[in-house]
């Protein structure tokens, strides 16, 4: 019986001992972690924002600092909190669980270090809104767990290294408004039919660079994408028609203030879920397709998704337009805004009666081409319409009447046309006051322009119905003056019939 008791007592004690060991290696590591905060913060220039990062308060209550149910620290979440230093002081292998690091709208500075990638656990990198600089550094797209990465709002420049090819795997990756050029990687030329690349990107973010080349071929890949924003580089060539069929779940697709060419492709309009077009200030030329009319979630704004994302730290939406002539960033909101812009191109013919049946889309802009004919009469129905620009064309006639049932509208212009006739008044259109909104348009008269409709020529429409009147009165008259006198000879009723049918012809005249 004793030999049992102790190899009891001794199992007891050996288990005490591994209990021991596990509990000092995981106070150990915690002490690692928070000594590496504590240096990172040393070296900061400005940290006062971190003022309770002290031995005497536990890690896990640190500002910005979440942990796991271990202990370890998950989350470093540190935005716009005034931190002035770099980021190469920072430790990353105390930190083995770090899973997000969100230290956007700060003032921190210096490149990115290369050491961030000893953090394996990495799931979301924020350092957008700094002022970090050099070239992105390779490494980042060796980093295993990487779902979002956001580096826009920086001074980051150079090439993109064919090493980020990796990067592709993301689901978002935001590396706009930097100064970064040169062509993508070749990763980015390879046919989808290969198939040697895995794209799992959901949102994709190019804009404010210096990137050139086409069109990206390797986004033809990534069936996933339902942002892609490519606005202001030097992207040149056509707008490739595989988009409407490779990219299905497109929502937002912004091309503008590049160097594209060549007709917009009708494909486009098989997107169904698209509900945001921006492609202003290329040198896009043919007509507007008259299948856009068709853009499902631009004719039923109801089917827009306003479901909740599982988790909302590794995917967002974040775009600049024009809106209501002024350019503003949209965050969440985006999700239900819906609209198309085509203005600073080279289109031309008429505007699609087609566009009409888009009564879900909220800003139509078509400023600043050569399109020609009239305003689709229509154009009323377009129910939900707050901003629409139609300025600096060639369009003729009169603004139709159904524009006045615009309830939404606040934003109007129809200046530098070709139109005429008498502005349409009554309901929202009676507080656009601002009369340059239908400057230089020869023929037009009426509130808010200071000419009168009685002092000049009136629309085709009007004119007719007026001289229709004067005519037909002058001819009655004539004619019953020729009967009451008709003994006086028959040279007046010759003078007085030759009256009307000249007063008849002039009418026509007008009329036609």
């Amino acid at each position: 019986m004793r030999r049992p008791t102790q190899a009891h007592l001794a199992g007891t004690a050996a288990l005490f001992l591994l209990t021991a060991a596990i509990s000092g290696t995981t106070v150990a590591v915690v002490t690692s972690e928070a000594d590496a905060l504590l240096a990172w913060k040393a070296s900061l220039v400005d940290a006062s924002a971190l003022s309770n990062w002290t031995r005497g308060t536990p890690v896990c209550d640190w500002v910005g600092v979440s942990c796991n149910i271990n202990g370890l620290i998950r989350e470093l979440n540190l935005p716009g909190l005034g931190l002035s230093g770099e980021l190469d002081t920072l430790d990353t292998a105390a930190l083995p669980d770090l899973a997000a690091l969100v230290l956007s709208r700060n003032n921190l500075g210096g490149p990115i270090p290369a050491g961030i990638l000893r953090l394996r656990s990495l799931e979301l990198l924020d350092l957008s809104g700094n002022r970090f600089n050099d070239s992105i550094p390779p490494q980042l797209g060796d980093m295993p767990s990487l779902a979002s990465l956001y580096l826009y709002n920086n001074n980051l420049v150079g090439k993109i290294s064919r090493q980020l090819c990796n990067l592709l795997s993301v689901r978002s990756l935001d590396m706009s408004n930097n100064r970064l050029a040169g062509e993508l990687p070749n990763c980015c030329k390879i046919p989808a039919a290969v198939g040697s690349h895995n794209c799992s990107l959901k949102s994709l973010y190019l804009a404010g660079n210096g990137f050139i080349g086409t069109f990206p071929p390797v986004l033809e890949g990534c069936n996933s994408l339902d942002t892609l924003d490519m606005g202001n580089n030097k992207f040149f060539g056509v707008v490739p028609p595989w988009i409407g069929s490779q990219i299905p779940l497109l929502r937002i697709l912004s091309l503008k203030s590049n160097n594209f060419t060549g007709e917009i492709p009708l494909e486009l309009s098989r997107l169904s879920q698209l509900q945001l077009l921006d492609m202003a200030n290329n040198s896009l030329t043919g007509s507007i397709p008259v299948t856009f009319g068709s853009l499902t979630s631009m004719k039923h704004p109801q089917n827009l998704s306003t479901t909740e994302l599982p988790n909302e730290w590794k995917y967002y939406d974040r775009i600049n337009i024009i809106w209501k002539g002024h350019e503003q960033k949209f965050g969440k909101e985006i999700q239900l805004l819906t609209g198309i812009d085509l203005s600073g191109n080279l289109l031309s013919r008429c505007i699609p009666e087609e566009l009409t049946n888009l009564q879900g889309i909220q800003f139509l802009n078509l400023s600043r081409n050569h399109l020609s004919c009239s305003i689709p009469e229509n154009i009323g129905s377009l129910t939900f319409l707050e901003s629409l620009d139609l300025s600096s064309n060639e369009l003729t006639g009169a603004i139709p009447p159904s524009i006045s049932s615009l309830s939404w509208l606040t934003t109007l212009n129809v200046s530098n046309n070709l139109l005429s006739g008498k502005i349409p008044t009554g309901n929202q259109l009676q507080t656009l006051t601002d009369p340059s909104i239908y400057s230089n348009n020869s023929g037009l008269c009426g509130f808010p322009l200071n000419i009168s409709c009685a002092n000049t020529s009136l629309a085709p429409v009007e004119r007719n119905g007026e001289e229709e009147d004067h005519w037909m009165y002058y001819c009655v008259i004539a004619g019953i003056v020729s009967g009451l006198w008709l003994w006086f000879g028959m040279l007046f009723t010759v003078k007085s019939w030759r009256c009307c049918f000249l007063s008849f012809v002039d009418g026509m005249h007008v009329k036609l």
